[in-house]
C-alpha cells in the first residue's frame, strides 16, 4: 500500500525515527500492561526494534513507498505474539497509543489556521493505522487458530490414547498436556435441535453450531484440563477427578444442555485410573444407552444408582425370561400401558385412571387382567418387582414403545418407558 504524499514538511517529526523511538518505547512500558511485565532486555530488544521497524515503515509509506518487506516482518513479530499469548487488545492498544504520541509529535508545530493540513494529516495516518493494525490481527489471528487447530489434535489423540488403553506419558509430554492420576467419565448423548430439521436451514451447520457451543461452554467451565471426543450427537468426556467435585457435575450437564440448546443426557462413572478409563467408558455408554431405551428424563445418571437396572439389561438367559415373563400382554397394550403408568405413579390409582382417562374400577380391572394373564399380581410386592425388572429387560428387546403421561397443561401425551426409570442420583431429574 502507497499513501500519496502532500506537504511533506508535516510529518517532519516522524522521520527522527533516533528521538521518537525511545519516546514511544517509554510510554508503552508506561501505559500497556504487558510491556511492564517483561525483563529489561525484551524491552530493549524486541519492543525498540518493532517500534523502531514501524516508524520506518510509516515514514516509508508517507513517502509513497510499498513497505511489503516491513509488512511481512511486522506479521511475522504478530504471529509470534499469538505463539507467547499477548493478547490481541494489549497489542493494538501499544498500536493506539503509539499513533495518539505520533499525533502529537506532528501537531505540535501546526498552528491553528492550517484546518486543511489537520483534516489530511488525520485522514493520512488512519490510513496508515488501518494497514499496520490488519496486517498484525490479520496475522495474529491465523497463527493463534493454528495453534488452536494443533491443541485441538493434541488434545484428540491423547484421548483417543486413554480411551483406548495405550501407554500415554510419552505422548502428553509430547502435546504437552498433563495427565490427572484420575477422570471422572462422562458419557453424553446431545439431542437434536428442531433448526436441524427445518428445510429452510443447513441441517450441518446448525448441528456444528450447537457443538461448538458446547465444547466452548466445557472449555470455560473446565478449561483445557478436561479431554472430550465428541460429535453433533455426543461422546465422551474426561474431567479430572480433583477439579470438579462429583456433585458439581449434574450443574455442568446442565451447562452443556444450555449452550447446546437441548437436553443432554449424561452417564458418569467417578474417579477412574487411567488404566481403568477404556472399561470406565464402556460402561458410562452402556448406562447412557440404557437410560435412553427406558427414555429416561434428560440428567446425569450415575453408574451406582443404575447398578440394579444395569445387571437386569446385561445379556444374558436372565434378561431373556424376564423379557417373556410379559409376553403374555404383547395382543393386550391397553394393560401393558396401565401397567407401565401405574408403577410410574407410584401405584396411585386415582393418578393412573385421570391421566389414562378411564375408571379407577377399570384400573383395578386391567391389573386384575395382568395378574390372571402373567401369574404376576402388580398389588403385591413380588409381584411388582418382577414386572419392572421384566418392563427393564424387554427394552432391549422390543425397544421403547409409546403409553401416555400428562404434560403439564394436563392433557395426554405419548411417551416412552420414563415411568420404569428411576430418578437419578445427586442433583435429581432435569425437567424434560
Amino acid at each position: 500500500m502507497t499513501i500519496p504524499l502532500d506537504g511533506a514538511t508535516l510529518w517532519q517529526p516522524l522521520r527522527d525515527v533516533r528521538t521518537l523511538t525511545p519516546r514511544l518505547v517509554g510510554h508503552f512500558v508506561d501505559t500497556v500492561a504487558t510491556c511492564r511485565t517483561l525483563p529489561g532486555d525484551a524491552i530493549s530488544g524486541e519492543v525498540t526494534t518493532i517500534t523502531r521497524m514501524c516508524l520506518e515503515l510509516v515514514s516509508g509509506m508517507l513517502d509513497g513507498n510499498t513497505e511489503d518487506d516491513k509488512l511481512g516482518r511486522l506479521a511475522t513479530a504478530a504471529a509470534g505474539w499469538a505463539r507467547e499469548g499477548v493478547p490481541i487488545d494489549t497489542i493494538l492498544h501499544a498500536f493506539h497509543e503509539g499513533f495518539q504520541l505520533a499525533f502529537d509529535a506532528v501537531f505540535e508545530q501546526i498552528g491553528e489556521a492550517d484546518r486543511t493540513s489537520l483534516i489530511d494529516g488525520f485522514r493520512r495516518v488512519t490510513a496508515i493505522s488501518d494497514q499496520l493494525c490488519t496486517t498484525v490481527t490479520r496475522a495474529y489471528i491465523r497463527e493463534h487458530r493454528d495453534i488452536a487447530g494443533e491443541h485441538h489434535t493434541a488434545v484428540h489423540t491423547l484421548t483417543s490414547a486413554l480411551l483406548a488403553g495405550q501407554p500415554t506419558m510419552t505422548m502428553a509430554r509430547e502435546c504437552g498436556i498433563p495427565v490427572a492420576e484420575a477422570y471422572s467419565v462422562l458419557a453424553l448423548a446431545i439431542r437434536q435441535h428442531p433448526d436441524e430439521h427445518d428445510p429452510r436451514l443447513n441441517g450441518a451447520v446448525v448441528a456444528r453450531r450447537k457443538l461448538r457451543r458446547v465444547q466452548a461452554a466445557l472449555a470455560h467451565r473446565c478449561g483445557d484440563r478436561a479431554l472430550s471426543l465428541l460429535s453433533v450427537d455426543g461422546g465422551t468426556v474426561l474431567i479430572p477427578a480433583d477439579m470438579v467435585p462429583e456433585a458439581q457435575l449434574d450443574a455442568l450437564v446442565e451447562v452443556l444442555s444450555r449452550a447446546a440448546r437441548v437436553d443432554v443426557m449424561a452417564a458418569l462413572v467417578p474417579a477412574a485410573s487411567t488404566e481403568e478409563i477404556p472399561a470406565a467408558a464402556q460402561r458410562a455408554h452402556e448406562v447412557l444407552d440404557m437410560v435412553e431405551r427406558l427414555d429416561c428424563a434428560p440428567a446425569l445418571y450415575r453408574f451406582g444408582d443404575l447398578a440394579l437396572e444395569y445387571q437386569l439389561t446385561r445379556p444374558g438367559p436372565g434378561r431373556a425370561r424376564l423379557g417373556e415373563l410379559l409376553a403374555p400382554l404383547a395382543n393386550h397394550p391397553e394393560l401393558y400401558e396401565t401397567l407401565r403408568v401405574h408403577i410410574a405413579n407410584n401405584m396411585n390409582r386415582q393418578r393412573t385412571a385421570r391421566l389414562l382417562h378411564i375408571h379407577t374400577n377399570t384400573v383395578d380391572y386391567r391389573l386384575r387382567r395382568v395378574s390372571q394373564l402373567t401369574g404376576l399380581d402388580p398389588t403385591h410386592a413380588s409381584g411388582l418387582w418382577q414386572l419392572r425388572s421384566a418392563m427393564i429387560a424387554r427394552s432391549f428387546h422390543a425397544g421403547p414403545s409409546a403409553t401416555v403421561v400428562a404434560d403439564p397443561s394436563g392433557a395426554v401425551s405419548a411417551r416412552s418407558n420414563a415411568q420404569i426409570c428411576p430418578a437419578p442420583g445427586l442433583g435429581g431429574a432435569r425437567s424434560a
